[in-house]
């Protein structure tokens, strides 16, 4: 696909992760076996741990070098973002529902009627939903701005990179 970046290096890496988890198998083929350690075990562990470390290695140096030179459009993935109407909040909204004590299933066909305007006549989630008078009586103006932050499903992401790093160094 010409219109795209680094098909071939992220294809590669995502058919040798298959590759890696497959390990998986043969190890737990293994455990049942334990008690007898006969030489099935080592001929399997003689393969798939040299061959699954050095393959991690590689994969993680063109991951690295992938993610080193991305080339990331700010205003492309907004206009992306913006091109469902706000439908990319629905499920920000039936969580925030829930909280505010509905049942999932009443949150839903809430979420889903406003949703559906969106297909059906375009126009923005937001106001469809802060229009709907079930929403209304359920959530203030600064509910649905919280459910409708882009940044919200980031909020946490330092956190977790520090404690990835910091656990793994």
């Amino acid at each position: 696909m010409p219109h795209k970046r680094n098909p071939v290096s992220a294809e590669n890496l995502s058919g040798l992760a298959r590759l890696v988890r497959s390990y998986s198998v043969a190890s737990l083929e293994n455990i049942p076996l334990w008690h007898e350690r006969d030489i099935s075990h080592s001929s399997v562990e003689r393969v798939i741990a040299p061959d699954a470390t050095i393959l991690i290695d590689y994969m993680l140096s063109r991951f690295t070098s992938i993610v080193k030179n991305l080339l990331v459009y700010p205003a492309h993935m907004k206009a992306n973002l913006e091109k469902m109407g706000g439908l990319i909040f629905s499920e920000a909204v039936l969580l925030l529902l829930t909280r505010k004590g509905l049942s999932r299933e009443e949150a839903y066909g809430i979420v889903q009627r406003n949703a559906m305007k969106v297909w059906e006549r375009g126009g923005d989630f937001r106001t469809f939903l802060s229009q709907d008078e079930a929403i209304q009586h359920l959530l203030k103006p600064e509910d649905l701005e919280e459910a409708f932050d882009v940044r919200a499903p980031l909020k946490h992401v330092d956190v977790i990179y520090r404690r990835v790093f910091k656990e793994s160094s």
